[in-house]
């Protein structure tokens, strides 16, 4: 009889294939198991062991736990895409290495923790948590390990578990300083309120926020050390509209002094820079995203209202990218002016010699990871729609002009 090992990449290969009926045949034999009395379960805890190992390749390859388990839900059945949670909570339970805090800061927020008794247990118990049978649960658990092992290495933009001490405290965990803290407050008053131009007056304050501690931040550190050298995250940009999305990502990316790049393959965009300006791209980019669509909601109701109901799709993708490029302008307006500030106050030849490195410095590492990084070109589909995302994204001044337009970044 073959043993589980054998069973599980039979599977695997036929799952990956187009025959359909050899697959069913294949999930057939991998539910008889191998033969022995505990069979069953020798296949469970392999298939579990399977997931952890790969899962933690990924990690060593790019992939973090957040940017793995965002691309299960979009590409899996919700319950097969939960099996990645669990080998990631297998996979951490086994490290016997050093651990990166941020890591077990996303297994934490992801609710990656070992639920279950044993392995061997791993599966039966998840079938009757998930109210399905045991096909459907190989079937789940097979899916899940295909995506798991067929994923290509992406940029490692933090050092992974097993990464030495020095390269993890280097690479830092984030600020999470006071004003950051304000800078959230005023996001969830931005999201929470009813009337748009109030939301954007607040998330206005939040930019002159971001903007003036990002100043601090550039000061306070200099101009980067020779081993010092920009981190990176990753925002999720997934379906529907995922290039208004990444529109938006690259847009509030630009305004924070950090550069973008868009994998619309893989669901996400990496955007690169130092770690207190990426804590407020996630932060900006998380809220604004809420109130865009907010927006563009309302918008759709009022032109449902006037009898334009139709081509939705067309009206809000159009919606969206102007939405993007007019926040952007003004969130880049708001950090010029910020700038000006702190040149009068600090002098300008203490400023702008540090703020010219650091931009150089990001936009090296770019360069590094990400060498064949082409340019896509704006479609307008409809105007309506363009019309009210620009209204929508235009209702409070910011005290400040706006900047010039930026070129859009395309794809990876």
């Amino acid at each position: 009889m073959p043993d589980a090992e054998e069973l599980i990449s039979d599977a695997l290969a036929a799952v990956r294939g187009t025959d359909v009926r050899l697959a069913e045949r294949q999930l057939d034999r991998l539910m008889i198991g191998t033969g022995a009395p505990d069979g069953a379960a020798t296949v469970d805890a392999t298939l579990l062991r399977r997931l952890a190992r790969g899962v933690g390749r990924l990690a060593q390859r790019g992939w973090q736990p957040v940017d793995l388990c965002r691309l299960a839900a979009r590409r899996l059945d919700p319950r097969a895409a939960g099996l990645v949670t669990d080998a990631f909570a297998a996979q951490r339970r086994d490290l016997t290495g050093p651990v990166p805090p941020w890591w077990d800061d996303q297994l934490r927020d992801l609710g990656a923790a070992v639920w279950w008794d044993t392995d061997e247990g791993h599966l039966a118990a998840w079938s009757t948590r998930a109210g399905c049978d045991r096909f459907t649960t190989l079937r789940a658990a097979v899916d899940a390990l295909a995506l798991v092992e067929g994923l290509p290495p992406v940029a490692v933009l933090r050092p992974p578990p097993g990464a030495s001490v020095a390269d993890v405290a280097r690479a830092g965990s984030g600020s999470g300083s006071r004003m950051l803290g304000r800078v959230r407050a005023l996001l969830a008053k931005a999201e929470s309120t009813t009337y748009p131009a109030e939301a954007e007056a607040l998330t206005g304050k939040a930019q002159e926020l971001i903007a003036r501690h990002s100043i601090d931040q550039a000061l306070l550190a200099g101009a980067a050390e020779p081993g010092d050298r920009p981190g990176g995250v990753r925002l999720g940009t997934e379906s529907p509209y995922a290039g208004a999305k990444a529109l938006l990502a690259q847009e509030v990316a630009a305004a924070n002094r950090c550069e973008a790049v868009w994998s619309d393959d893989l669901g996400f965009t990496t955007v690169l820079g130092w770690p207190a300006d990426l804590e407020a791209v996630e932060l900006l980019y998380t809220s604004l995203l809420v109130q865009a669509t907010a927006a563009m909601l309302r918008g759709r109701g009022e032109r449902r209202t006037k009898g334009a109901g139709r081509r939705t799709r067309d009206y809000d993708e159009s919606f969206l990218n102007a939405f993007a490029l007019r926040v952007g302008e003004r969130l880049r307006a708001a950090t010029d002016a910020a700038d000006r500030e702190a040149a009068a106050q600090a002098g300008p030849e203490r400023l702008l010699p540090v703020l010219a490195t650091r931009s150089a410095a990001v936009r090296e590492r770019l360069d590094t990871l990400f060498p064949g990084v082409t340019r896509s070109r704006l479609t307008v589909r409809d105007a309506d729609g363009w019309s009210s995302g620009t209204s929508a994204a235009d209702r409070a001044s910011l005290g400040a002009g706006p900047a010039p337009k930026r070129q859009v970044r395309g794809r990876r």
